[in-house]
């Protein structure tokens, strides 16, 4: 199960990049690049800054072909995926948990402090984006409107907190994916937002 969310989340990432690499009317090379850096960035940057390498999908070709579909499908579909946005929504918010939870894993597998792993669970589930919007030349969306990172916060927070319950592994999972999808659909429908900072 935990798979097939990943795959889920790998494919949708991938449509949410080609999507908004096509509404800056890059050119298909262009869309395929912003589609694969949006559904594996944060997890090579991870991989790399905790010394795994090859990074993770150079040892699993599934990825980059669940990417390559998920680009034909954007490119194909694109003037239907507006009635779809809602369903993308939901596979994109269960992306940002499963993302969220192997970033966890792989930092509490090689005994990194949690804080640590907080950070790699946030990383390995925004930096796709962050990545995309620098390349589409904007400022990322985590940095000025969404609240995706703090709610990748909370889900490590939780995540560590139960653990010390000695909660089944697969029911640890469980719940704080839960949390954090109920969260996520919980700030878009009640349009939470951090307040930005001014200079006065």
């Amino acid at each position: 199960m935990f798979y097939l969310l990943d795959i889920i989340g790998t494919m949708a990432f991938a449509m949410s990049g080609a999507l908004t690499a096509m509404n800056k009317k890059l050119d298909p090379f262009g869309v395929f690049i912003i589609a694969f850096v949006t559904a594996v960035g944060g997890g090579t940057l991870r991989d790399i800054m905790i010394g795994r390498t090859p990074v993770g999908w150079m040892l699993d070709l599934n990825y980059v072909y669940l990417i390559t579909a998920g680009f034909f499908l954007a490119v194909i579909f694109r003037k239907k995926l507006d009635r779809l946005r809602t369903s993308l929504f939901l596979f994109d918010t269960i992306g940002l948990g499963v993302f969220t939870l192997i970033g966890l894993e792989k930092g509490i597998n090689i005994g990194l402090d949690p804080v640590i792993c907080i950070a790699l669970g946030t990383m390995t589930a925004c930096f796709g984006g962050v990545i995309r919007d620098i390349l589409c030349n904007d400022i990322p969306v985590i940095f000025r409107r969404e609240i995706y990172a703090t709610i990748c916060i909370i889900g490590g927070v939780l995540f560590f907190g139960l653990r010390e319950l000695n909660l089944n592994q697969d029911v640890l999972y469980l719940i704080t994916s839960l949390v954090m999808i109920v969260l996520r659909l919980m700030a878009v429908k009640f349009k939470w937002y951090l307040p930005a900072l001014e200079k006065k």
